[in-house]
């Protein structure tokens, strides 16, 4: 391999934050997770308005740590919400550049992913970007896509699940090459815990069951609803209070902790919660079990024969919620811990395919 440097620039925009890291093949240079306070978040009346203020921190971090972008060979971004998908490394394109833009499955920061990666790739000169295992991969069976009634089933051409795909999918990885065993030889019940919250069980190499973690689905997070009661709803939706994208808003931004305590910080709600604040202690004690109930039904999917139960995503470095989770649920399979997110790492590996030539590079075509 050359001595040349090739470095790859990571992009990563969540609900919450933008994380960027460089990397120089598998060896991480440096990564910084650029948190957005939701007073700042606030400010843009649609996520799509975030690009500049989002791209700009990225540049600047690239500046301050003296990394010249003549010496980055590959952009990566985390994919959007775009049309589904199957798995796998995927080169921007203009429709994907149209889909993310209108958000067609949602208004979330990941559509950014793949609109910065593009727009620094070409202001530094580069043939291309890319994107890996978007969060819109929907590899369930067709049993798993009812809902209980037709106008609510989603529409199988322009919609699908949304879930933590990129990282759910490392550290399943990640775990398997640990326990000397191949990803597709397992059955794995992985829950990420972030800004959004997304529950998958994996089956010899695909998720077969996973919860829609934008919109209304699964536990709640510290900016979302997630499963809310039906009827409350239409009643919500019809008291003329509110417009339809303020409850849009309501449900994936402005749900959760957010709305029971004013925060989006999930160790501000920890730390009280430890300290004697009863509201925080109710809300964190909620969280666990709602995760806890996810988690619990998914083994029924391969009838309760789960080799592990991995927890990961930033509320992971939570010790005692962590704790608290694995106690409703170390009775279905063994619970392992992963601090953070393998995005990072994941998005680095795939561009060190591509740069390396053994990628199967993916095009989206509609």
């Amino acid at each position: 391999m050359s001595t040349e440097k090739r470095y790859c620039l990571a992009i990563n925009p969540g609900a919450t934050s933008t994380k960027a890291s460089v990397y120089d093949g598998e060896t991480e240079v440096f990564t910084e997770n650029i948190k957005h306070p939701i007073e700042e978040i606030k400010q843009f009346a649609e996520i799509a308005d975030q690009f500049d203020y989002r791209k700009n921190t990225i540049l600047d971090m690239l500046k301050k740590h003296d990394i010249d972008v003549k010496d980055i060979a590959i952009v990566v971004g985390r994919g959007g919400l775009t049309k589904p998908c199957e798995s796998g490394i995927y080169r921007v394109n203009d429709k994907m550049l149209e889909e993310c833009r209108a958000g067609i499955q949602g208004k979330h920061a990941c559509n950014l992913g793949s609109l910065i990666a593009d727009s620094i790739a070409k202001e530094i000169g580069l043939e291309a970007s890319y994107i890996a295992d978007p969060g819109i991969v929907d590899e369930r069976p067709e049993v798993a896509k009812i809902t209980g009634h037709p106008v609510f089933d989603l529409n199988p051409e322009y919609e699908g699940v949304i879930w933590h795909c990129l990282n759910q999918k490392m550290t399943a990885k990640l775990y398997a090459r640990e326990q000397g065993k191949k990803y597709e030889d397992m059955n794995l019940i992985i829950a990420h815990m972030g800004g959004g919250v997304s529950v998958g069980i994996h089956s010899h190499g695909k998720v077969i069951e996973v919860n829609r973690a934008l919109c209304g689905l699964g536990a709640m997070s510290t900016t979302r609803t997630g499963s809310i009661n039906s009827s409350k709803l239409v009643e919500v939706c019809f008291s003329g209070k509110y417009s339809k994208q303020e409850i849009i808003k309501m449900i994936t931004a402005e749900g959760g902790f957010v709305a029971y305590l004013g925060t989006n910080d999930a160790y501000e709600v920890e730390v009280k919660a430890l300290e004697g604040d009863e509201k925080c202690k109710l809300m964190a004690d909620a969280f666990c079990y709602q995760v806890s109930l996810e988690i619990s039904r998914l083994a029924a999917t391969v009838k309760d024969k789960v080799d592990a139960i991995l927890l990961t995503g930033g509320i992971a470095y939570s010790k005692p919620w962590m704790a608290q989770i694995a106690e409703h649920v170390d009775w279905i399979a063994p619970v392992a811990v992963y601090k953070g997110e393998n995005e990072m790492l994941a998005l680095a590996m795939c561009g060190k395919e591509v740069l390396d030539g053994t990628a199967e590079i993916k095009t989206l075509q509609r």
